[in-house]
């Protein structure tokens, strides 16, 4: 296995000096984030936006209205929502299916290794939630490879779920002809990202490569040895097929208040969702990505590649919407984003066909000069947020 260093700056255009925002937890170093001139992000400006500006009231509105548009009356699916069982699409499945009187096909595309809890929970959501659902379930053998693959050449694991997560809803909506998707939050907006829809209710299908495949779709890894036959089950339809469908995509958070940790409380009582027993390492919450027992290792290569641990992502929401300060914030990407995570460490090495001395290694390759530095045979943040 050929180790190569990687040129971080370059692959995600990060500007060289790291800069905190001045109203929470995140930094410059997130892709296509942007700051303003008083030194606070493009994600904490649009919260302040929807929570001061926008008519909620106009914006169901608009919602009863898309709705009345797609709504079907023979009993066929009208809106396909993607699911983990989880509180988000969870929340927007119930929200949709008994206040608005959608007939929702639930979808979803299978983790790498389910946790027990991921698959309870998504059991819970079918059976007490009372929902039709679709699990996509790859060959095993080849998502494990391009895990693997994808774990060496973009410092993400989990890059094949992501285009499963993405492409797999088009493919239903187009085999089951309903036209509208609708998601969760659009995290482009709610976490930092590109702008451009941040006051629309959809996205463009056209952006999936850049934001969400890093240039790498599917069909990359044919360079690697995958074959075109096990590529398939992760591209979307034909872009004629989603044409001809009139598929839309829509986001939830453009017509409902988006909270996180409202939702959560919501599908516990509505679609008999449970916490984690224990917090998910590298961060302080119970009730989020509890699916997949690699998980950890998408969101500690965020801290090492970015600087930007699971605990900041959290945080830095949290303190948008209102429920922690940035003082308590900092003191939690403190004490918990640069953990490494020790639950399921093995068993993910093991699922990824890689040694512990070539995780770390690996690792170490997408470390960038202008975020790290060694001292004394360990590396440390060359600037952290608890430093000033």
């Amino acid at each position: 296995m050929t180790i190569k260093q990687h040129d971080l700056r370059a692959l995600y255009n990060l500007p060289e000096k790291i800069v905190f925002c001045k109203e929470c937890t995140i930094s410059n170093q997130r892709p296509r984030i942007t700051f303003d001139q008083n030194g606070v992000c493009s994600a904490c400006n649009f919260a302040k936006y929807k929570r001061n500006k926008i008519d909620w009231n106009l914006r169901e509105q608009e919602l009863r209205e898309l709705c009345d548009k797609h709504r079907k009356n023979d009993g066929s699916y009208d809106v396909i929502v993607p699911v983990s069982g989880g509180k988000d699409g969870g929340f927007v499945a119930h929200m949709l299916k008994y206040k608005y009187g959608m007939n929702p096909l639930t979808v979803t595309w299978s983790p790498s290794l389910y946790t027990d809890i991921g698959r309870k929970n998504l059991d819970n959501f079918i059976r007490m939630g009372g929902f039709d659902n679709v699990l996509g379930s790859v060959n095993g053998r080849v998502h494990r490879e391009l895990s693997r693959l994808s774990f060496l050449h973009m410092g993400d694991n989990f890059q094949p779920f992501i285009y499963g997560q993405t492409n797999f809803p088009l493919k239903m909506a187009v085999q089951h002809n309903v036209s509208l998707i609708m998601y969760g939050e659009n995290g482009e907006v709610e976490y930092g990202g590109n702008m451009k829809n941040a006051h629309r209710p959809t996205r463009d299908i056209e952006d999936h490569d850049s934001h969400y495949f890093s240039g790498k779709p599917p069909e990359f890894w044919e360079e690697h040895g995958i074959k075109n036959k096990d590529i398939y089950p992760y591209l979307p339809p034909k872009y004629d097929k989603i044409v001809e469908n009139k598929t839309e995509i829509h986001f939830m958070g453009y017509y409902h208040f988006w909270d996180p940790q409202e939702n959560f409380y919501y599908c516990t009582e509505h679609n008999g969702f449970e916490i984690n027993p224990e917090r998910s390492e590298g961060t302080y919450s119970k009730y989020a990505s509890l699916d997949d027992k690699t998980d950890w290792l998408h969101y500690h290569l965020a801290f090492i590649k970015f600087g930007i641990g699971r605990a900041t992502s959290d945080t830095a929401h949290e303190i948008r919407d209102h429920k922690i300060t940035r003082e308590e914030g900092i003191a939690l990407v403190k004490k918990y984003d640069s953990e490494q995570p020790k639950k399921h460490f093995k068993e993910t090495l093991d699922y990824l066909n890689v040694s512990e001395e070539q995780y770390h290694e690996i690792i170490d390759s997408w470390r960038s000069p202008h975020i790290w530095k060694k001292e004394n045979g360990q590396w440390v943040l060359k600037n952290a947020i608890w430093y000033k």
